[in-house]
């Protein structure tokens, strides 16, 4: 049996015609763990994400991750043939993942009840930046909005600096995380109700699940959590420091036992019978005294010392790496983490691995992101479109 065979997803065909960045990532990790992912693009306007970011001999790299596992095909959805031919589709596939304003299927007679129509057991799964009702449905959403509206941004930066985004595609990561939830929660629902359903995601939803209990906090205490830079109001030592040799290592002291253990280890063993060092938020508010101590000892070893050190007293720290510590990290190369995958356009290519590793039924990067369009004849002669057809759509622009 081959490794797709194996894949616990086989024979779940998703048609993903979203962009930047949730819905396609969920389509991505549906695709690595076996289901056939078709993406589909509009003829004159590829997923923006094929130029996001730097490129090789003209091809994207960040499209090579985002698009492996899927084929390609070119369709207008506003033209009446790219409409009749996403229904065919639509009818052979499983999940449909789409990230248009709300409104927007339903202008093309694309909605719901024609899809639904089409087959009543698929699964339509929205993805906005605000969800399909409310006040600010109809607004333009990314990722940005809702760091900044969730709370993550005010949380995030030194107490007398601005709040801070994330110079990645956070709030996105997290939702198409929760969107491959999401669908497979739909999956499994339909087993026992043979039918399909909708899926709306919004983006600022995930986000702020993500930021913990300041809702519950705020509804019982009226607490507001404040920016604290890299301390935490629930316990100390926890900070960045920097080296002898210039690098820099963080330090985490979340259980009791660490925490001591940390103080033997910098020589500072009387904190620890300072009253105040017995729980984790007292201790949050002698951080300056924890953090010289601590901050003090660091500075005079190098990274390769304080790490040894940490690991024989059985104290949590980790170096703070950039990405070319992580290519070599031999932590991430046991998992595999960075795995090597061969592109037809650009040779072997090292890239993320499949997110977890099953024991029984893995997931696996078949290839990596094909070109724009590159299947759609193969899908569509597939479908039962004749070449005369296929001629039809594309003199009308629907391919």
């Amino acid at each position: 049996m081959t490794e797709a065979a194996k894949a616990p997803l086989t024979g779940i065909r998703v048609l993903d015609l979203a962009t930047l960045f949730a819905g396609p990532l969920a389509a991505t990790m549906l695709g690595d763990f076996g289901a056939e992912v078709v993406k589909v693009e509009h003829p004159g306007k590829p997923d923006p994400s094929r130029g996001h970011g730097p490129s090789k001999d003209g091809v994207g790299l960040w499209w090579k991750v985002l698009g492996r596992n899927k084929r390609t095909i070119t369709l207008n959805l506003s033209k009446p043939g790219g409409r009749a031919t996403l229904l065919r589709l639509a009818a052979t596939a499983d999940v449909v993942i789409e990230n248009f304003r709300p409104g927007t299927l339903e202008k093309w007679d694309l909605g719901w009840p024609e899809l639904t129509a089409a087959n009543p057991r698929l699964i339509l799964t929205r993805v906005t930046g605000f969800g399909q009702f409310g006040p600010y449905a109809h607004r333009p959403g990314f990722g940005t909005l809702a760091e900044a509206m969730s709370g993550f941004a005010a949380l995030t930066g030194e107490p007398d600096a601005p709040p801070t985004l994330p110079p990645f595609g956070l709030a996105d990561s997290i939702a198409g995380l929760a969107t491959a939830y999401a669908v497979m929660t739909a999956l499994a629902a339909r087993e026992r109700t043979g039918e399909g359903q909708v899926v709306d995601m919004a983006l600022i939803e995930p986000m702020l699940l993500a930021l913990g209990p300041q809702a519950t906090w705020y509804d019982q205490l009226g607490h507001v959590q404040e920016r604290t830079g890299n301390r935490s109001a629930n316990n100390a030592p926890r900070n960045t420091y920097r080296t002898a040799d210039g690098t820099w290592v963080a330090v985490s002291t979340s259980a009791q036992s660490i925490a001591e253990r940390v103080m033997h280890l910098v020589g500072r063993p009387e904190l620890i019978d300072e009253p105040w060092f017995a729980t984790g938020a007292d201790r949050a508010r002698h951080a300056d005294v924890l953090d010289q101590a601590v901050g003090d000892w660091i500075a005079r070893r190098t990274r390769a010392d304080v790490l040894a050190a940490f690991e024989k007293a059985e104290a949590a720290v980790a170096p703070i790496q950039d990405v070319r510590d992580v290519m070599t990290d031999p932590q991430y190369a046991a998992l595999d983490t960075i795995t090597t995958v061969d592109d037809p356009e650009l040779g072997p290519l090292r890239m993320q691995n499949v997110l977890f590793r099953l024991s029984a039924t893995p997931g696996t990067i078949r290839w990596t992101g094909r070109p724009h369009g590159a299947d759609t004849d193969e899908i569509l002669t597939d479908l039962g479109l004749t070449p005369s057809e296929l001629a039809a759509l594309r003199e009308e622009g629907a391919l």
